[in-house]
């Protein structure tokens, strides 16, 4: 397997093959105990260090690496380029989150090994996206044809980026319901239009919840805005509660 950076650069064969490869570890777990026995993989990364690693330990392998950056020698002044260099050489593989946008794909011009990207800033979040998909498809059994609400932070939130650019694929109208100061970035919105997807942007969240197929909610993190006040006019705004939910399918 190569680097997994964006999913957009995935064919067709790739994902379905991961899928495939998915759903037999999830209905068949028994099956692949050992199935990466004598490889290691490389951990840079915070939150998602307790799925990768449990992930690669079901697996029957181990697991090298800090889940603080400020472990590594980065704070005396090692480059990204010399410390990809130093875990490639003893990793099978390195999963990766950072804080700067564009952090792993700059990490795979420098890798001897696939690097897997599990967020880069606001940008990507490929491997929440392909989480994301196998629920989708392991409940619905498709993902075609259908009416997406993409609710909350869209703005900085990784998530609904990488989501929205791999459902667009599939012709399905895609609802995004925020805050104005969170709407989804022009760019990508326009980008996601360029490449012929079916767009929708209200500030009602019930506007998205009504006629959706499923909903992707996103919290709005505090930490994102400029100021308290920003913060606190969105507040609580995009919660999904049982009330809410009579307004849904």
């Amino acid at each position: 397997m190569r680097h997994i950076i964006d999913l957009s650069d995935l064919t067709d064969k790739e994902f379905n093959d991961l899928y495939k490869l998915t759903t037999n570890i999830i209905d068949r777990p028994e099956d692949y105990v050992d199935a990466c026995r004598g490889k290691v993989l490389g951990r840079l990364s915070t939150r998602p260090n307790l799925s990768f690693s449990t992930a690669m330990m079901r697996l029957g392998g181990s697991v090298v690496g800090f889940s603080d950056p400020r472990s590594s020698s980065t704070t005396k002044g090692e480059t990204l380029k010399d410390t990809i260099n130093m875990v490639s050489c003893y990793a099978d593989m390195i999963v990766m989150r950072n804080p700067r946008e564009g952090a792993a794909k700059a990490a795979s011009l420098y890798s001897s090994v696939p690097v897997i990207n599990a967020g880069d800033g606001g940008h990507l979040h490929p491997t929440q996206t392909l989480a994301d998909m196998v629920t989708i498809l392991r409940m619905r059994g498709s993902a075609d044809d259908m009416k997406i609400g993409l609710c909350g932070d869209l703005k900085y939130g990784r998530t609904v980026h990488s989501l929205g650019y791999f459902m667009q694929q599939f012709g399905n109208r895609m609802i995004f319901a925020s805050p104005e100061e969170l709407r989804m970035p022009k760019e990508i919105t326009d980008d996601l239009r360029a490449k012929g997807a079916d767009i929708v942007e209200t500030s009602d969240v019930k506007e998205a919840l009504s006629p959706s197929d499923f909903v992707y909610v996103t919290r709005v993190q505090r930490e994102r805005f400029p100021d308290e006040a920003s913060y606190l006019r969105c507040k609580g705004s995009y919660i999904v509660n049982n009330e809410l939910l009579k307004c849904a399918k």
